[in-house]
C-alpha cells in the first residue's frame, strides 16, 4: 500500500514541523496508507492533473503499489442532497470530472471508495433514482479501468439502522447506484461501528447481493475511528463528527480511538476477532483501510493537531 507525502494529505506538514515525541506521534497518522478524497472543491479542469500527482507521488516510482483514493464528488450531497438534485449543469459536471479522473487513473492499482455517505441518497427528493444514476455512471467508468477496485459506500451497520430495515435499505440504493459493475462495498466511512458487526454486515450484503444475481461482492472497512467502537446515533457528547478522543485504551467514556492498521490480512488472530468474524472477513471482506479522517474537525477540515496526537497517543496499536 503506498502512502502519499505531500501537501494534498492535511496530516504531511504539520508532521514535517514537529520534533520530537510529537513527531513520531504524528507519523502514526502521517506514514499511515491512507485513502485522500477528492471531492467539487477540485473544479473539473483541474481534477486530472491532481489525481495524476497524487498517484504519481504515492506509488513513489512503483508501478505496482496500491493507491488509496476516495471521490466525493456528488453535489449536493449530505443534508443538501435531502431537499434538492442536481441541475443539468452539476450532472453534465459530475460526469465530466468522473471522465478525467478517470483517465489521469489510468493503469494504475487503485482501491477506491466511491461517495462516501452513499445512504444520503435514500432521501433525495423523489428518492435514490437521480443521486444514484451518477453514482453508477461513475461506477461503470472507473471499474472499467484495468488495476481499480471500485467499492460504493454503503453506510455502516448503524446507518441505514438494522431495526429500520437496514440491508433491504441499503440496497434501494446500492443496486441502483451501480453495485453490478463494482467490487463490492466501503463500510463505516464516517460511523465509528466495529469491526466485528462491520464484517457481519459485509457478509449480509454479500449474500443479499448474490441472491440478486451479482455474486462475489466484497468489502473494504474503515478502521481508522473505531478502535473503541459506539453507535453513532447514541452518542451524547459533543458533535459526533467531533466526538471525544479517547485519553487512553482504558477510557470509560464514549470517544473515539484508532483501530486497526490498514491491511489485507482481515482474518489474522492478530486483530482479536471471534472465529466466526474472521471466517466471515476471509470470505467477504478484502482489507481494514484509513479511508475516515478522525484526526480533522467534523471529518472534514482542517487538520486538528490536539485531535491527532490524542488519537496518536491512545492508540493500542501504536
Amino acid at each position: 500500500m503506498g502512502v502519499y507525502k505531500g501537501l494534498a494529505d492535511q496530516a504531511w506538514e504539520p508532521y514535517l514541523k514537529a520534533r520530537g515525541p510529537q513527531k513520531k506521534l504524528l507519523g502514526t497518522i502521517a506514514l499511515a496508507p491512507k485513502a485522500k478524497w477528492f471531492g467539487a472543491w477540485i473544479p473539473d479542469r483541474q481534477i486530472g492533473a491532481k489525481v495524476r500527482e497524487y498517484i504519481r507521488n504515492a506509488q513513489a516510482g512503483d508501478p505496482e503499489t496500491l493507491v488509496q483514493m476516495s471521490f466525493f464528488r456528488m453535489v449536493p450531497w449530505e443534508g443538501d442532497a435531502c431537499r434538492r438534485l442536481p441541475t443539468a449543469a452539476q450532472k453534465k459536471s459530475y460526469k465530466r470530472w468522473t471522465d478525467r479522473a478517470a483517465r489521469a487513473i489510468g493503469s494504475a492499482h487503485v482501491a477506491l471508495v466511491l461517495q462516501p455517505d452513499g445512504p444520503f441518497s435514500l432521501c433525495a427528493p423523489g428518492g435514490p433514482r437521480v443521486p444514484a444514476s451518477l453514482i453508477a455512471y461513475a461506477s461503470k467508468r472507473l471499474s472499467a479501468l484495468p488495476h481499480t477496485s471500485v467499492y460504493i459506500d454503503a453506510g455502516a451497520w448503524d446507518w441505514p439502522h438494522p431495526g429500520q430495515g437496514g440491508v433491504q435499505r441499503t440496497m434501494d440504493f446500492l443496486v441502483p447506484a451501480g453495485i453490478r459493475y463494482a467490487r463490492g462495498v466501503a463500510l463505516n466511512s464516517t460511523h465509528y461501528s466495529s469491526t466485528a458487526l462491520e464484517v457481519q454486515r459485509a457478509a449480509e450484503l454479500s449474500q443479499e447481493l448474490a441472491r440478486r444475481g451479482m455474486p462475489g461482492k466484497k468489502a473494504v472497512i474503515n478502521t481508522s475511528s473505531n478502535g473503541k467502537p459506539f453507535e453513532f446515533g447514541r452518542y451524547r457528547g459533543p458533535d459526533p463528527e467531533d466526538a471525544w478522543v479517547c485519553r487512553s485504551p482504558r477510557d470509560e467514556r464514549t470517544c473515539v480511538m484508532l483501530g486497526l492498521p490498514p491491511t489485507t490480512d482481515v482474518a489474522s488472530t492478530r486483530w482479536g476477532l471471534s472465529a466466526t468474524t474472521r471466517e466471515q472477513a476471509a470470505a467477504y471482506v478484502d482489507a481494514y483501510l484509513w479511508f475516515g479522517r478522525p484526526w480533522l474537525h467534523k471529518q472534514a477540515d482542517p487538520f486538528v493537531k490536539k485531535r491527532a496526537l490524542g488519537l496518536a497517543r491512545a492508540w493500542p496499536w501504536r
